[in-house]
């Protein structure tokens, strides 16, 4: 498996050099200073890919081109985001850059209500719990029917929960929830998010289903031209929030994208603590049967509660079967090897890491992409990858 480490382009206050000393040897990255929607100019693509090499890296994969919610909900000017998102993946793919992540979550990307929650060793996670959130829902957004969309005793806590916060962790839950997280696609304010989750709401899961279908329909042809393989993320959570629609979310959900645009462009990207929220998705399970079409793969782990709420484990300490899941990959890597395909090793990235050490003293470290807790969750995984490999070497030579 290809190492690889998430960038935050030339901003970033992680630098390059600090990445290739972590030991990875490919980036993901994207031109986040280009407006979702808008086209990523070659030449754009053409200055970042150089700086990345002139590290001594290379640009592994496109996290992400931003899907506009227009294309998302069929509306507007969605006719001409989609022309621009089809040259957008042409462009990196003459550029040499032949992997792209995506997403189609609506309204709001990756969502936690703590992003600094304190474990036993005094370093910080991330997490989603659900009375929090539901009390901001509820509470709080005031959303129309949310209390629906709750048990009787999350509703209860919630109601407890908020009574009890004061103004100012008020207003710090919702800059959590609704103001963006990196890597994500924009914020919101509290009128903004009730319409635009109304206007998904009214879609419905099947038509917003659909929706997806018709982009990639549009997309694949380009990305197939190219050699670009695309790979959806998925859902994060993969659970319903503010009663919107949730269609990456299952092994199922994965099945009907597949099947519904059969092209070996159109794949997944495998994030282990997204699907593994779940207790329902077998991540081992879902690389054995999707394998030929997982193109990228984010390692985390998760610790999972009955509610729903999570935080996010050490990687190698979690509800998931990390071990499990690397080996049923590193099979693919070899069946892919025996039939002599080009494109062997899977990218791979330690996906977050817990705040610790110096790092929990210092301002503007990006939520879950701290440095030290991103290189050790590498370092592990690494001895996880390395292990399994010389334990099949050995088998092969009995």
């Amino acid at each position: 498996m290809q190492e690889t480490w998430r960038w935050f382009g030339p901003s970033d206050s992680i630098s390059l050099q600090k990445i290739a000393q972590a030991g990875a040897t490919g980036i993901v990255s994207a031109l986040h200073q280009v407006p979702t929607g808008a086209l990523w100019q070659a030449e754009d693509i053409a200055q970042q890919k150089k700086q990345i090499e002139d590290a001594g890296l290379e640009w592994s994969v496109i996290e992400s081109i931003p899907v506009h919610n227009d294309i998302k909900t069929r509306t507007g000017n969605f006719e001409a985001y989609i022309e621009n998102y089809k040259q957008s993946v042409i462009n990196a793919g003459n550029a040499g850059i032949k992997t792209i992540c995506y997403n189609f979550m609506p309204v709001v990307d990756w969502t936690r209500t703590n992003l600094n929650y304190t474990l036993k060793n005094a370093s910080q996670a991330l997490r989603f719990e659900m009375t929090d959130f539901a009390a901001y829902d509820v509470y709080l957004l005031e959303r129309p029917k949310a209390e629906q969309d709750y048990s009787s005793d999350v509703l209860a806590r919630a109601k407890s929960r908020f009574s009890a916060m004061s103004n100012d962790e008020k207003i710090l839950l919702e800059k959590n929830i609704i103001a963006g997280l990196p890597g994500g696609e924009g914020s919101y304010t509290r009128d903004t998010i009730r319409a635009a989750i109304q206007q998904f709401i009214a879609l419905g899961t099947e038509q917003f289903r659909k929706h997806l279908f018709l982009f990639l329909q549009e997309i694949i042809p380009a990305a197939e031209s190219v050699g670009v393989k695309m790979c959806i993320h998925p859902d994060d959570p993969p659970f319903s929030l503010f009663g919107l629609p949730r269609i990456v979310s299952t092994a199922e959900d994965a099945r009907k994208l597949l099947n519904a645009v059969p092209s070996p462009s159109n794949g997944l990207t495998l994030c282990a603590g997204s699907y593994g929220a779940r207790g329902d998705n077998n991540l081992t399970a879902m690389a054995n049967e999707f394998g030929n079409r997982i193109y990228f793969v984010h390692l985390r782990n998760v610790k999972r509660e009955q509610d729903g709420s999570f935080y996010e484990a050490d990687h190698l300490d979690g509800d998931n079967d990390m071990v499990g899941l690397i080996n049923a990959l590193l099979c693919e890597e070899r069946r892919r090897s025996s039939a002599g395909e080009s494109d062997c090793s899977i990218p791979m990235r330690p996906d977050h890491g817990h705040l610790m050490a110096d790092e929990l003293n210092t301002e503007g470290v990006k939520p879950g992409y701290s440095y030290t807790g991103r290189m050790k969750g590498l370092a592990e995984l690494r001895g996880v990858i390395h292990t399994l490999e010389v334990l099949h070497k050995h088998q092969h030579a009995l």
